[in-house]
């Protein structure tokens, strides 16, 4: 990959999560000191690329399902991430082309990268927010020139809570959603603690030196979901939420959810 770094901000001597993710789905966005973090995950816990792929296709589902059966229209995806294959926009507006989406990331190589592939169906809309996760008023104030809170909007919160401890992470979502009108709905989705191997693979990332990633046990993902109304199946792992029939049962160490605002 050129180094076309020079002057972004894009510090490429410490792996970077959003890359190291990239290179996991079989992305070409990433660098050497990415890859060898990633590697040396996998030789920890070898199942991370099926983590990664796994959750791709929550998103992927719960977002036809929120442009669907729910009848969402507008979406607010918060961290981003590089983009790929089934971005948030392309699922939303295959189901319904006038969806609007806002994407929220505060990272120069996302920026980067978004502004040159987010692109809207002509009936809808895809704009790209600089701003960081830890100042939710400041969010909801910009994305509320760009989307209708009068109508209700869904928050998609994929695999970036578990950068924030509790302390750090209940508070932001309970902002993020009281900030939205009723009838809006919420998804996530995270790594949970429940594999040892992934424990351990996770600890010694938080120890090279790239922003620290927190396992949560799955009690402590369904207080992101508390006074929502749970969609079916509730909170579970990634690949026993709402499963494509064709699907091959796979074991993720990953939960997610999705609930309505009441």
């Amino acid at each position: 990959m050129t180094d076309g770094t020079a002057g972004t901000g894009i510090d490429t001597s410490v792996p970077h999560s959003a890359r190291i993710w990239n290179y996991w789905l079989g992305g070409k966005d990433n660098y050497a000191v990415d890859r060898e973090a990633g590697d040396q995950y996998k030789e920890i816990f070898p199942g991370i690329a099926v983590v990664a792929r796994t959750s791709r296709g929550f998103l992927t589902r719960a977002v036809s399902y929120l442009a669907g059966e729910a009848g969402m229209r507008q979406f607010l995806d918060i961290g981003t991430g590089l983009p790929t294959a089934d971005n948030t926009h392309e699922v939303a507006q295959r189901v319904a082309p006038d969806s609007k989406i806002v994407y929220v990331d505060n990272d120069p190589l996302v920026l980067a990268h978004a502004r040159a592939l987010l692109t809207s169906s002509p009936e809808g809309t895809c704009e790209y927010l600089d701003a960081d996760i830890r100042n939710p008023a400041a969010i909801l104030e910009t994305a509320a020139g760009l989307l209708d809170f009068g109508k209700p909007v869904a928050l998609m919160l994929m695999g970036i809570m578990g950068h924030f401890t509790d302390d750090e992470a209940y508070p932001i979502v309970r902002q993020l959603l009281a900030g939205l009108p009723s009838g809006s709905y919420f998804a996530l989705y995270d790594g949970a603690d429940t594999n040892e191997a992934f424990n351990q693979a996770q600890e010694g990332y938080n120890a090279s030196g790239a922003v620290p990633y927190y396992l949560r046990s799955p009690e402590r993902f369904e207080r992101f979901f508390d006074g929502l109304d749970l969609v079916e199946p509730g909170v579970v792992p990634v690949p026993h939420w709402r499963p494509d029939p064709d699907a091959e049962p796979v074991e993720i160490y990953s939960y997610c959810g999705v609930a309505r605002k009441p």
